[in-house]
């Protein structure tokens, strides 16, 4: 068991907080540049980053006609002007001559790495008839349609409802979607957490200070540095946000929920619990707290290692700093088959302090229909959904609902895995195309060798992408996407407190022949028979639309690149409702208490906060009350192997990029000094990791900073396609190394599992 005292900060470290110029080398090989200058698009251009799936919005311009400047816009107050190392490197993926600027075709075996450039019209051509012939021969359902989620998927899936499938995958089943499920079952939608306004936070490895968000991180480095929060850490390592620690618990991994449900229980049976909240809002706290009476601290330590009198007076200090304190929810760090448990049971944990629509703790986002109904006139613009008539109603099932557990993730992304489930196994049905817009299952999903082998099952794989990625290497055609400093896109909503737009702009010509994607799926759509489901003829028609064709508005947004909209409002925040309703002479009466309390509502079925879902034990009998089940993660004689994100990386996505492939190449593997005395391992000595699925070659990191009877490797690396040459090679594969396993109800990939070392 390791815990240690805080560490002082270090400013700026992990979180990115310097504007990053930095100059570009023209390369020669790059043919689509011809050594022409960079030609900008405007003096300086507001925009949104797209080198991780924050999407910061930042501002650029064009220097020397060689370099693009990046920083931060100013006018998104809480991102602070700033953007972090990836979103400083833009400009390296633009001028990358191992992008693709032309589409490609593959004229040899999938995988070996021949391709010829093609016409975008045959491109074009290629696809829409191998599609059609498939439609034909057995059904638009078995064409499966997947993208990155955020603005890419828009697009593609639009093309996937017009040919008639419904089977449309976002990553979510491989990064966000565990909590994003879990807040569905609680509250009937996502919730956001106010770090910078937190007095108190309990951390379960949510790493803000390497997987940075510009907004969150900064948020929680100002709560501790300006305000003296204090955070406190339950993570099986010692990571950056552990370093910035008051107190950091090394947790035996895939135990967290012995730790959450230990506070639960310490909250209720001592009477530390907001009663009036819980009797106004919630639905099933009586089942609940009858579940967690067993679960005491002293229980919890003998699984987690976290030792019980720290839980207790854990516990006990949260709930002095209520309603302004909270648990973090966490992101992607899914390492048990209980993920839905273990994010049910973090989000219960804030529900007992009662924080929900207070300073410190969640809320819920203020959208524009929302905030206008409660101003009582419209402060904010409604963003409109252009509607197309006659849009085919699919008539097959989606291949992830052969299982009713996993019916909150049919429309939170899908349970992507199921890809390969029905290519290999025709579960339900079989699969015979898949078409993706920047994903890379074959990083992101466990099991890699399965990936591969679907790959070269399907009559036909497309991929839309910047790179051959590792997954692209394996399509028939690649389109080539234009980089997010060659395109234009619809507006964006990203209102949290109160209402906020934002929008993508181009702001460099485009090189090569490269084409934004909702470019290139509606000419796809058309080539496919389609066009009459694709009838605008611009992004900036697509925008009007948005917009009702209020110009004024729409130029605002342009020049600004980020506007806000009215006051921040929390709903039972008795100084924000306040300032709120001095602000609009029509606004939603007071409660007598001074809050919008009898407004807040929820979309679950009893319209409450439901600690014990009905919903849920229709879905997945058992499972209506937050338990704890034990599970089985590794062998007596295995090592727990467990990844995370670095500030330098976004996943397997960056790794190409030169700029941060010259900052970080490899992911050397870390493994605790008594662990590796007994291994015969010293630092820097190469090793063989091998699991029950797959075996890598890395580099040992030995440090304190770790668990003994666990190694670490930052995700993303160790590449095997030859068309990324900086990252082919590189590091550990941890895709390679976990076995395809799926948890229950959120339909995770699981991403914990046993391993052996050896030294080479």
């Amino acid at each position: 068991m390791i815990k240690l005292d805080r560490r002082n900060f270090i400013k700026g470290a992990g979180a990115g907080s310097a504007t990053c110029a930095l100059a570009t080398m023209l390369p020669g090989s790059l043919a689509a540049l011809e050594s022409a200058p960079l030609k900008g698009v405007g003096k300086e251009v507001a925009s949104i980053c797209e080198m991780c799936s924050t999407r910061c919005p930042i501002s650029a311009r064009v220097v020397n006609g060689k370099n693009v400047f990046i920083t931060g816009n100013k006018e998104a107050k809480s991102f602070g002007g700033k953007v972090c190392a990836r979103g400083g490197a833009g400009h390296s993926l633009l001028y990358d001559p191992q992008r693709i600027v032309n589409p490609l075709k593959r004229v040899g075996e999938r995988g070996e790495g021949k391709w010829a450039e093609i016409s975008w019209d045959e491109a074009y051509k290629t696809i829409a008839k191998k599609l059609n012939q498939i439609k034909r021969d057995h059904g638009a359902e078995s064409v499966a349609f997947s993208s990155k989620s955020g603005s890419l998927s828009g697009h593609l899936f639009h093309l996937c409802k017009a040919f008639g499938s419904p089977n449309t995958f976002t990553h979510g089943s491989t990064c966000p979607g565990g909590y994003v499920v879990a807040a569905k079952a609680i509250f009937g939608t996502k919730v956001k957490r106010d770090l910078g306004n937190s007095k108190y936070i309990i951390n379960f490895g949510h790493n803000l200070y390497e997987g940075i968000n510009m907004s969150e991180t900064r948020a929680m480095m100002d709560a501790q540095m300006e305000k003296g929060t204090k955070l406190v850490v339950f993570e099986p390592r010692f990571s950056i946000v552990a370093d910035k620690a008051d107190e950091w618990f090394a947790i035996k991994p895939g135990t967290d929920v012995t730790v959450a449900l230990a506070l639960c229980h310490v909250l209720i049976e001592d009477g530390l619990y907001d009663k009036a909240f819980i009797e106004r809002y919630v639905e099933g706290f009586d089942e609940f707290a009858k579940e967690v009476k067993a679960y005491t601290p002293e229980w919890a330590e003998g699984i987690s290692d976290v030792p019980a009198a720290d839980i207790r007076r854990i516990a006990y200090e949260y709930a002095s700093h209520a309603p302004h304190a909270v648990v973090d929810f966490g992101h992607r760090a899914t390492f048990t088959t209980e993920e839905f448990e273990m994010r049910r049971a973090l989000f219960a944990a804030n529900v007992l302090i009662g924080n929900i629509e207070r300073k410190g703790g969640l809320y819920l986002g203020k959208k524009a229909k929302t905030y206008n109904k409660f101003a009582g006139e419209t402060v904010a613009p409604i963003l409109g959904k252009p509607g197309v008539e006659g849009m085919p109603k699919p008539t097959a099932k989606r291949i992830d609902q052969v299982d009713d557990q996993y019916a909150i993730m049919w429309s939170s992304g899908g349970v992507y895995q199921t890809i390969l489930d029905a290519t290999l196994e025709a579960k339900p049905y079989q699969l015979k195309a898949w078409v993706m817009s920047r994903t890379n299952p074959m990083q992101t999903m466990t099991d890699r060798s399965r990936v591969v082998e679907a790959l070269k099952k399907l009559d036909l794989v497309v991929s839309c992408d910047v790179y051959i990625s590792e997954t692209a290497a394996y399509a028939d055609i690649i389109l080539p996407e234009s980089t997010y400093l060659e395109r234009d896109e619809e507006i964006a909503d990203k209102s949290g407190k109160n209402p906020a737009y934002y929008v993508r702009q181009r702001v460099v010509e485009t090189i090569g022949q490269t084409k934004p994607s909702w470019q290139i799926f509606k000419e796809l759509g058309e080539e496919m028979g389609l066009g009459q489901f694709f009838p605008w003829a611009s992004m900036e028609t697509l925008q009007m639309l948005q917009l009702n064709r209020d110009t004024t508005e729409l130029k605002r947004i342009k020049d600004k690149g980020y506007v806000s909209y009215g006051k921040p409002l929390m709903l039972r925040e008795p100084e924000m409702v306040s300032a709120f309703a001095q602000s609009y002479s029509n606004a939603k009466a007071v409660d007598a208490d001074g809050t919008y309390g009898s407004q807040l509502k929820f979309k679950t079925p009893s319209g409450k906060i439901e600690l014990s879902s009905k919903k849920v034990e229709g879905m997945a009998p058992g499972r209506g009350v937050i338990k704890y089940r034990e599970v089985n993660l590794k062998q007596v004689d295995e090592l727990y192997f467990i990844q995370g994100k670095v500030a330098i990386h976004t996943n397997g996505a960056t790794h190409n990029v030169p700029m941060l492939a010259n900052l970080m190449s490899d992911n050397a593997i870390w493994i605790h000094p008594i662990t590796a005395g007994k291994l015969g391992i010293g630092a820097g000595d190469a090793i063989s990791i091998t699991s029950s699925v797959g075996r890598e070659e890395g580099t040992a990191l030995v440090t304190p900073g770790i668990r003994q009877d666990t190694v670490f490797a930052y995700m993303g690396f160790g590449s095997k396609n030859k068309e990324l040459v900086r990252a082919t090679g590189k590091g550990v594969h941890c895709g390679n190394l976990l076995p395809h396993k799926t948890a229950p109800v959120c339909g995770m990939n699981i991403h914990t599992t046993g391993v052996k070392l050896a030294k080479i």
